[in-house]
């Protein structure tokens, strides 16, 4: 069975997605580990009896040996894949060039890179938004894409309607994307 370890920063509504719909049945994840101590993901994945690890970005002098760490701590799993699900750090290429992994992002890229994507979309001129998986590089929200959602943003009255939309397809998005990259069906 393929393996991923997922890296988050939040809540962990992403993870907790992939633990029910993935882990067990069509993969494995391996770890979880997060750069906030504080996340709520952290008692996500010891609900499901996966691994995780607290790798504190505030406990490094800068982002690359913050990365080098990250590196080393994946790399001790072996993971297929190493999903970024809610990870809320910009990657050096110490990372993007040694971690074959993947990122959900909150708008149809190219389109609002980076921050507040979703309240970007919500206010554009396009009549459509959405979710975007990517291959992480070394550029901020640039690498290929590997699918993206759209929504429509008519019908929805309210910024906080069409971002609870968001934050429901891009879990499908992520599920999605991960096993047409790992073949996992």
């Amino acid at each position: 069975m393929k393996r991923i370890v997922v890296l988050f920063s939040g809540v962990g509504s992403n993870l907790e997605y992939l633990l029910r719909r993935l882990h067990g049945k069509k993969l494995t994840v391996a770890a979880a580990i997060t750069n906030n101590p504080e996340a709520g993901g952290i008692e996500i994945a010891r609900a499901h009896d996966v691994p995780v690890e607290v790798l504190d970005h505030r406990d490094f002098p800068d982002r690359e040996a913050f990365d080098r760490a990250l590196v080393e701590r994946i790399e001790s799993y072996a993971p297929d894949l190493t999903v970024l699900a809610g990870f809320m750090r910009i990657l050096t290429p110490v990372f993007t060039e040694a971690v074959r992994a993947i990122n959900l992002h909150p708008s149809l890229l190219p389109r609002h890179r980076g921050l507040e994507a979703i309240r970007k979309s919500w206010e554009d001129t396009h009549p459509e938004g959405g979710v975007s998986v990517h291959w992480v590089s070394s550029e901020l929200d640039e690498g290929e894409i590997i699918l993206q959602y759209e929504l429509e943003k008519e019908g929805f009255e309210s910024f906080e309607e069409y971002h609870d939309a968001i934050r429901r397809i891009e879990k499908e998005a992520l599920a999605e994307a991960i096993c047409e990259v790992l073949t996992c069906d």
